[in-house]
């Protein structure tokens, strides 16, 4: 199994039996059975292009005989890593089928095919450029984030998620796991912050959880970037970009109560979004469309089946995706008249406004009782300190001040907490919320339990009530990291 970039396998063996001329008609002959489309037939070989399927990329074969040395190479074209032994399959069903064909010709046929065949120049010849030194991969490698024509927007888009994410690990953000503190406070997408704070829903497509995170994130956008920025251009891809994004985060916002949301996947899904409507057009040529329309949905569908385990946000990339596909039917009528700036312009403006007043619709309709909740839910804190101030009363205080305290200011703060929970839980809120709340209910009926047996052992002056006290300490505590794990 070949993984990389562009996961490849490459066999050679010297010619014995036949000349080169010769061979090359027979390997052309044998392509052709295969039903791979010839591209570049030459002197010294040929390149063609054997479609993917419904769970395997496209790959480009590179056939060719120097000096009676055969090479053959087959290169995997779509968005994998790893070709999973297709493309050593390609190279062995090329030969077995030029073995097959080996007694259907006479010499004499396959030197008179050869003389009859249309080749490109020496000069034009991919199959005669040298190969490629580990500087000039480096340099291509590079080239991944330099803006250039036809690829300018894109590579703009990874460098500042790049350097965001340096800057962030400068500050002391982890970059394996970093804090939920420190993502709310570059810009998240938190619902209790982005009701109160809509810039959340434009940052958090520029932040990420974690430099594997950022990588994978930036692998699909480069590739993405390369096949889609030519058809659209600069504007048009940047317009798609972001936008995309706002959806992904609405969505993301509306799904997700106490979630916390960030990285540039739902931005991303909806430009293979765009993509995807693109595909289903003749705006793309047909040699392609059906192989990348197969090859794209695959990769959409299985990412979004794996967002399904935990961890994943996958109402942004659902999101996203839908925004994409609107995005691009809706960009198809300019992309037809592809030089008329009025048109293009007039495309945008129309996609912001559809895609910004839906997202503020949205938006607005949504309560922010989060905000509200965390309000409401402060009294409890200065309660329960009220209430614990029995335990940091003198050493030589009365018994009856003791008592007094004990009820009046201990039982009496613990019921007000039950009160006020009681009050909360009415509110519309998440359910984890009102989880949370019925712990919060018992801890504080078990403190009260507590200060009401203490009460007993002063007011008594007796310690028999030592062990009961301790039993309701182990379940007190036995509450609180209930709590404190929610």
């Amino acid at each position: 199994m070949a993984i990389g970039f562009t996961p490849k396998y490459k066999q050679e063996f010297a010619l014995s039996v036949f000349t080169p001329q010769q061979y090359i008609v027979l390997a052309l002959s044998a392509a052709k059975s295969l039903n791979w489309e010839i591209l570049d037939p030459s002197n010294i070989g040929f390149t063609a292009l054997a479609k993917g399927g419904m769970f395997s990329d496209p790959a480009m074969i590179k056939f060719k005989v120097v000096e009676n040395l055969v090479s053959v190479e087959s290169s995997t074209l779509g968005n994998a890593m790893a070709d999973f032994g297709k493309n050593k399959k390609n190279v062995g069903q090329l030969l077995d089928a030029i073995k097959e064909l080996e007694p259907n010709f006479t010499a004499e046929d396959l030197d008179r095919q050869y003389d009859s065949l249309a080749r490109v120049p020496d000069e034009q010849d991919v199959l005669q450029q040298a190969p490629a030194t580990a500087k000039e991969n480096f340099k291509d490698f590079i080239g991944l984030f330099v803006p250039r024509k036809g690829y300018f927007v894109t590579p703009l888009i990874v460098d500042l998620n790049l350097v965001i994410f340096a800057v962030m690990a400068f500050c002391g953000v982890g970059i394996f796991e970093p804090e939920s503190e420190s993502l709310i406070n570059w810009g998240a997408n938190f619902k209790p912050e982005t009701l109160n704070q809509p810039w959340r829903l434009i940052t958090n497509c520029f932040l990420h959880i974690g430099i594997f995170h950022l990588l994978m994130n930036m692998y699909a956008l480069i590739y993405i970037g390369l096949l889609l920025e030519p058809y659209l251009g600069k504007l048009r891809f940047l317009s798609a970009y972001l936008l995309a994004g706002i959806g992904a985060s609405v969505a993301s916002l509306w799904w997700h109560d106490l979630t916390i949301s960030a990285g540039a996947s739902g931005a991303i899904f909806g430009m293979y979004g765009v993509f995807l409507a693109m595909l289903t057009t003749k705006l793309i040529d047909e040699s392609v469309r059906k192989t990348l329309l197969t090859s794209i949905s695959v990769f959409v569908g299985y990412n979004l089946l794996y967002g399904v385990t935990g961890g994943i946000d996958n109402a942004a990339h659902i999101g996203g995706l839908f925004s994409g596909l609107m995005i691009g039917y809706v960009m198809i009528p300019s992309l037809k008249r592809y030089e008329v700036l009025k048109l293009k312009l007039v495309t945008i403006a129309v996609l912001c406004v559809l895609i910004l007043s839906t997202s503020f619709a949205v938006y607005q309709s949504m309560p922010n009782n989060i905000a509200e909740y965390e309000k409401r839910i402060k009294p409890f804190a200065y309660n329960e300190s009220m209430a614990m101030e029995v335990f940091n009363l003198p050493e030589n205080t009365s018994t009856s001040k003791t008592l007094y305290e004990i009820k009046n200011r201990g039982i009496y703060y613990w019921k007000e907490n039950i009160k006020l929970i009681n009050e909360l839980d009415s509110m519309d809120l998440p359910e984890v919320l009102h989880k949370k709340h019925a712990l919060l209910i018992n801890y504080c009926q078990l403190r009260i339990k507590y200060y009401e047996v203490l009460y007993k052992a002063f007011e008594e002056d007796t310690e028999k009530y030592k062990n009961e006290l301790e039993g309701y300490n182990g379940q007190i505590e036995a509450v609180i990291n209930k709590i404190e794990a929610q």
